[in-house]
């Protein structure tokens, strides 16, 4: 529910006496100003008139505009909830919204255009799926060109599916060291009845349980992806670990 004009008001100056460390008493000594009065402006049942505001505003520093709108959260806030590729992609806009406002949209001539990064050919061995896929046994199946790969790594595969979103998204490629030591809450390739996953394992007992990063659920609350399991009826082999 979005905040009355006294509801805006009376959270900003809680919030900006929060941040100067200063109580009602304090408040209403230093600006001369009654108890009784400011402990109505903080619980939103009256709002200041336009002196006090300007009175408020020299008080704590800030705009005027500052105590009378909603602030929008702090960027930074948002920005630190992000995985990765959501960060580049809001730094190269945040970036490019500062080029134009100090140069100009129409003013190219000055603003330095970002050099297109060398493309890196990758083998592709087989896709890692959210449903059914086939481990390729070593063969290259085609060869892509990607952004980034890591230093060393033994094998590289195609995600299909989105069970594995935000962390990996259907058609992002994904790569491999191959090695049988992957344990509980790690990302791994593998291999079930001939159809390859990528999941994060742990290993319960005599079974292996599989879990989908993507927690959406349908319209009656289940998820869309639960988690299965693998024991010694299947056919089970681990490829490795993914390390990115």
């Amino acid at each position: 529910m979005a905040l009355g004009n006294k509801g805006i008001m009376a959270k900003n100056i809680a919030k900006y006496m929060e941040k100067a460390g200063v109580d009602r008493n304090k408040l209403s000594a230093d600006l001369g100003i009654s108890y009784t009065t400011i402990t109505d402006w903080i619980k939103g049942k009256t709002y200041p008139r336009i002196d006090k505001i300007e009175l408020l505003a020299n008080y704590f520093g800030v705009s005027k505009s500052d105590l009378v709108e909603d602030a929008v959260s702090d960027i930074s806030t948002i920005y630190n909830q992000l995985d990765q590729k959501r960060q580049a992609k809001v730094y190269n806009f945040a970036d490019r919204q500062l080029r134009e406002q100090k140069y100009g949209v129409a003013d190219a001539g000055k603003i330095v255009p970002l050099k297109p990064r060398k493309k890196i050919p990758v083998d592709i061995y087989g896709r890692l799926s959210a449903g059914g896929g086939a481990y390729n046994d070593k063969s290259v199946i085609e060869t892509v060109e990607v952004d980034s790969a890591p230093p060393k790594y033994d094998m590289a595969f195609v995600v299909t599916g989105d069970s594995m979103y935000p962390t990996f998204e259907d058609g992002e490629v994904v790569f491999v060291n191959e090695t049988q030591d992957v344990f509980n809450g790690q990302i791994a390739a593998i291999e079930i009845n001939n159809e390859a996953f990528i999941k994060k394992i742990y290993l319960e007992d005599k079974r292996m349980r599989m879990v989908s990063l993507n927690v959406d659920t349908d319209k009656n609350g289940k998820r869309l992806y639960p988690d299965f399991y693998a024991d010694e009826c299947d056919n089970l082999f681990v490829i490795g670990r993914v390390i990115m």
